[in-house]
């Protein structure tokens, strides 16, 4: 279920791993669209073997496990991890080296 989680998590610049019930998924998905990231989300509530998805990323260190963010393929935390970048204003350029920005 990890190689899964690898291969989902790096076929686009952004991906997160959501459920669509989170309000904290929905912030950090608002958060990246509003800057044009255009993040690929996999609702682990909608899609099949979600709940095993989900126990995969909380063995990888997400939690909780949802939202789980990766950029350039690399995990990059939950939503507490991409305020902080957001704040400490290294969330921009992390998007624009992973291509995810063309500003």
């Amino acid at each position: 279920m990890e190689d899964l989680v690898a291969k989902m998590s790096s076929e686009k610049p952004v991906v997160i791993f959501s459920k669509s019930s989170c309000c904290m998924c929905h912030t950090i998905k608002t958060l990246l669209c509003d800057f044009g990231a255009n993040p690929t989300v996999h609702e682990l509530d909608e899609i099949p073997r979600g709940k095993e998805i989900e126990q995969a990323l909380v063995r990888r260190g997400c939690n909780p496990a949802v939202p789980a963010v990766f950029i350039g393929g690399q995990l990059v935390g939950g939503a507490n991890e991409v305020m902080s970048l957001h704040l400490s204003r290294s969330l921009i350029p992390m998007l624009k080296r992973a291509g995810a920005l063309w500003l």
